[in-house]
């Protein structure tokens, strides 16, 4: 590749990631106005579920694919599926065909996701050279993270929701054209057979145990209890097909070393835990407050800010406090947002919700940074390019196990408030008050009441984000036990 390639093409790997972090955190300030136009608060959990669900399975998928059709053909297929998801969501016309498009969506995010860190790597081979590019692909992303809250709340409040998602669809199709004519590779055939039967059950039994447990509370305890036991049985399947696998989806000798274990636990507890202030953060400004979709995406900058923050500090943190007590730092930033919205009234300020959402920001950017650097550490040279393709999987399946868990208690705490409202409230009323729009419909005498009910159960989400991240401080007590010196 020429050197005019070599750089149109890094411009086209950053559109995407400018595409990806937009999206990240606009779907969070435009979701109030979802739910409320396509009743859909009952599924909130599941919209954030599905989307990393998808992502977080097929992340692993995708370094196959680019390993037998190229990382190019590859990377094109995914953000084609990324801007289908994302114009089906546009055209929804109820909640389940949302969802389905979510699903597709996040299938193509982690395309977009794992193939551009491969291309990097294979095209840039000095390793200065190419640190200057991740570090231009952290700040693109945290730019358009930074950015995703006011131009979702502007394009909620002056067209409709819809919008967030027909732009991806431009973007996504220059990215293909520059993509496709800048960047040239050399396919070199794979012996390996791919293994299908590891990633059949990897995707299907933890899809069953998502379901199951997204629909407690919603549907029969027969069904519930079969998709759970379904899906462990599938993933108990999916251990013994992989013993065999001469190149498995999910390698198994990895879970041998107690301190990788550790570290696998710490990121799956902790992003556990912080998915519950990201999500329910512009729903408190939204339906508790009655704000806008802008000003409920502005609670999301400070994280965001933080975020970045966080994450260029995490080096000197660590070089000085050691690997444990930085993520004991992390811990107890996210503990004080998550403990704020749980003794904070439903009618806390904006400055308020603001100064939190700055304390969980610093705590995101910290934390994946040095645990991050700390499995890379942990693990052997032959294991480390595995276990860190792992710890993105681990951590985006905390996520997705817990949205749905919040979810089901939202779920809940809604149904139990409508039942003791005796007929005056129903859950359609809660589904519209999420919007500042719909919600000047609504009986004014019953607002109080209604965001009482929403209160309840965000409060309820925060107390068990806080017994997570409890259980996250005993962990890393044991990492540090067994920690070793670093360099």
């Amino acid at each position: 590749m020429t050197r005019k390639q070599i750089h149109v093409m890094t411009i086209g790997l950053l559109l995407a990631n400018v595409m990806s972090g937009l999206d990240a955190t606009i779907i969070n300030t435009a979701l109030p106005a979802i739910i409320a136009d396509l009743h859909g608060i009952s599924c909130m959990g599941l919209i954030v579920s599905v989307f990393l669900l998808g992502m977080s399975v097929f992340t692993l998928l995708w370094s196959k694919f680019g390993e037998r059709m190229g990382n190019k053909k590859a990377f094109e297929l995914a953000v084609v599926l990324f801007i289908a998801g994302s114009a089906l969501e546009g055209l929804s016309p109820d909640i389940l065909f949302f969802v389905c498009a979510r699903m597709l969506m996040g299938i193509g995010a982690g395309g977009l996701g794992a193939i551009p860190y491969i291309i990097f790597g294979n095209v840039y081979e000095n390793l200065h050279t190419r640190s200057i590019i991740l570090g231009f692909v952290s700040a693109v992303y945290g730019a358009a993270s930074i950015t995703g809250p006011l131009v979702g709340g502007l394009i909620v409040d002056s067209f409709s929701w819809h919008w967030i998602f027909y732009i991806n669809v431009p973007i996504g199709l220059l990215i293909i054209v520059i993509i496709h004519f800048s960047y040239k590779e050399k396919i070199e055939s794979v012996d390996k057979k791919v293994d299908w039967l590891g990633s059949f059950l990897l995707v299907s039994g933890l899809t069953c145990i998502l379901m199951g447990i997204q629909v407690i509370g919603n549907e029969s305890e027969t069904l519930v209890i079969g998709l759970i036991v379904s899906g462990i049985i599938l993933c108990f399947c999916l251990v013994q097909a992989e013993k065999k696998a001469s190149d498995p989806v999910m390698p198994l000798h990895i879970f041998k070393d107690r301190l990788l274990v550790l570290d696998f636990a710490l990121f799956a507890v902790i992003w556990g835990a912080s998915i519950a202030f990201n999500t329910y953060i512009p729903l408190w400004a939204q339906g508790l407050l009655g704000m806008s979709a802008l000003m409920g995406g502005l609670t999301q900058i400070p994280a965001s800010v933080f975020d970045f923050a966080g994450s260029q500090l995490s080096a000197s943190i660590r070089e000085r406090w050691s690997f444990a007590g930085a993520v004991n730092l992390g811990i107890l930033s996210l503990a004080v947002a998550e403990f704020g919205l749980l003794v904070a009234k439903s009618s806390a300020s904006f400055v308020f919700l603001c100064i939190v959402a700055a304390f969980g920001g610093f705590s995101v950017g910290l934390i994946f940074n040095v645990l991050q650097i700390k499995v890379q550490y942990d693990s052997s040279k032959q294991d480390m390019a595995v276990a860190t393709s792992f710890s993105f999987l681990i951590r985006i399946l905390g996520q997705t196990l817990m949205a749905s868990i919040y979810g089901v208690l939202m779920n809940v705490a809604l149904n139990r408030g409508v039942e003791r409202s005796g007929g005056k409230i129903t859950l359609e009323m809660m589904n519209k008050l999420s919007d500042a729009k719909s919600s000047k419909n609504l009986p004014q005498e019953l607002l109080p009441q209604m965001r009482a009910i929403m209160h309840s159960g965000i409060q309820i989400i925060m107390m068990v984000a806080l017994m997570l991240l409890v259980l996250a401080f005993y962990l890393n007590i044991k990492c540090k036990k067994a920690e070793k010196k670093p360099s």
